[in-house]
């Protein structure tokens, strides 16, 4: 500043605006060029490879249809009730004190039955569809005057569209599964992934492919929708070459990757996999020698869930925070890129 001032020079949405400006590229070439001096300080040594995929959870609620149903109602009724404010429209009668009692009498429930459940989602069916109706309506009337609504309402409008008819197929189906769920009207891109895991079966947030080299936790992919790993190896050791401009040495991972396609490639580029051998048991020296080897490069294998489970422990990838569009990328990279770099000064 050339001379004192005393009016704020950031406002709340200021770093969220940055960072949406700068975008996941922004960050990937930032990894880049860390990785790039880590080489060549001679800090990393790439020689194998450890690859496994997690889920990292996005900060939403634990969703329910009642509950979605519900956030979405409020947020209808609220911007009714600002518009028409703000046009001096007459008043418009949207139910909402009658649908917050029938919510809130049913939430306060300590047993919910199926009979409830139902009642009360085909309750909120019907008030979200009229006052989706309203609002809509509402927007026409100002726009003949002349008076422009932003077009975050427009979009949020689509996607509550798309919710009403997510859960109006449900219901006529008596079913909770319908593609492309949208589990979060806040936001939509959350999928449920779906991992058979003791205490958490399902996780709702971006599905990531992690590569472990010499210590550090790399990104090579991730989603919001459900993938097969194993069928992103070959992208892996591609992006291996690409980083470190040679081939891994081995390659360790869980049974999922062990498929003949994955097997016979690794065996065409001369990498050396250490997955458990298919087939009969042999009883040959050669074999034998050969298992106890994948046994060891195995137990090495657990390194990586415990990296994994330290940067969701450590550097905040237990739960991803921003919202913006292409923020849970941004917010991955940053927490691996973070521990990465308190990897390399703990070794310096």
């Amino acid at each position: 500043m050339e001379s004192f001032a005393t009016e704020t020079l950031f406002n709340d949405s200021s770093l969220s605006k940055i960072r949406k400006r700068l975008g996941g590229k922004y960050f990937r070439q930032l990894e880049n060029k860390v990785l790039e001096m880590l080489k060549k300080r001679k800090i990393i040594k790439a020689r194998g490879v450890m690859v496994d995929a997690t889920v990292f959870p996005s900060s939403i609620r634990f969703p329910t249809d009642t509950g979605l149903l519900n956030d979405v109602r409020e947020w209808l009724v609220k911007q009714i009730k600002e518009i028409r404010k703000s046009a001096g429209v007459k008043w418009i009668r949207t139910r909402c004190n009658k649908a917050r009692d029938e919510y809130l009498s049913f939430s306060k429930k300590r047993k919910k039955t199926k009979k409830a459940i139902r009642e009360v989602t085909k309750h909120m069916l019907q008030f979200v569809k009229r006052n989706v109706g309203q609002l809509e309506k509402l927007i026409e009337e100002i726009m003949l005057k002349g008076i422009e609504v932003k077009e975050v309402i427009h979009k949020k409008i689509e996607i509550i569209r798309i919710i009403l008819e997510q859960q109006l197929d449900m219901y006529r189906r008596k079913s909770h599964n319908v593609k492309d769920r949208i589990v979060s009207y806040a936001q939509p891109e959350v999928r449920p992934m779906v991992r058979g895991k003791a205490g958490k079966p399902v996780e709702f947030g971006p599905k990531a492919e992690l590569r472990l080299v010499d210590g550090y936790l790399l990104l090579d992919w991730m989603s919001f929708d459900n993938f097969n790993e194993a069928k992103k190896l070959k992208e892996s050791i591609r992006l291996y070459e690409e980083r470190f401009e040679k081939k891994p040495e081995k390659m360790i991972g869980d049974g999922i990757y062990g498929n003949r396609d994955n097997r016979n490639y690794l065996k065409g580029e001369g990498i050396r996999s250490a997955l458990k051998p298919l087939g009969r048991k042999s009883k040959t020296a050669e074999y034998q020698k050969g298992k106890r080897w994948i046994k060891k490069q195995q137990r090495i294998r657990n390194r990586i869930e415990g990296f994994i489970g330290h940067a969701k422990e450590h550097f905040g990838l237990n739960k991803i925070r921003y919202k913006i569009d292409g923020g849970a990328e941004i917010w991955v990279r940053m927490g691996l890129l973070a521990m990465n770099l308190d990897t390399a000064l703990k070794r310096v």
